[in-house]
């Protein structure tokens, strides 16, 4: 496996975890919690460059974030015959979802002292 491979295969793991349908809450709670008291450096070699950065009183916070595409097919309904005539039931257009989840870890002296989840996704 290359360097850079094995930087996104904790990144591909946290995405796994937070897009998951079968991990339950605590699961991914107890995952998440796992990188409080860790070093701001050792979570950026873990999980790679932040989406987004802030740094507000004396705190920074790095935001990593998952996006994802869904599209539920429509039903193009049902059409029969009623004597001379067909007739019909109408049916649904696809829909498209646009699925995310922001995680949210906040940076004191230098280690992760929290985090928080946010989005349609989490």
């Amino acid at each position: 496996m290359t360097r850079r491979s094995n930087r996104l295969l904790p990144l591909l793991a946290l995405a796994a975890l937070l897009l998951g349908g079968c991990v339950s809450r605590a699961e991914r709670d107890a995952a998440l919690n796992a990188y409080v008291g860790l070093a701001e450096t050792d979570l950026v070699r873990q999980l790679g460059v932040p989406d987004r950065s802030i740094e507000t009183a004396g705190r920074r916070f790095l935001a990593y974030e998952v996006k994802r595409t869904e599209i539920l097919p429509g039903n193009p309904g049902y059409m029969g015959l009623a004597g001379p005539r067909y007739w019909g039931m109408g049916g649904t257009p696809p829909q498209v979802l646009e699925l995310a989840c922001q995680t949210s870890f906040e940076i004191a002296n230098g280690r992760v002292a929290s985090w928080t989840q946010r989005g349609n996704a989490c």
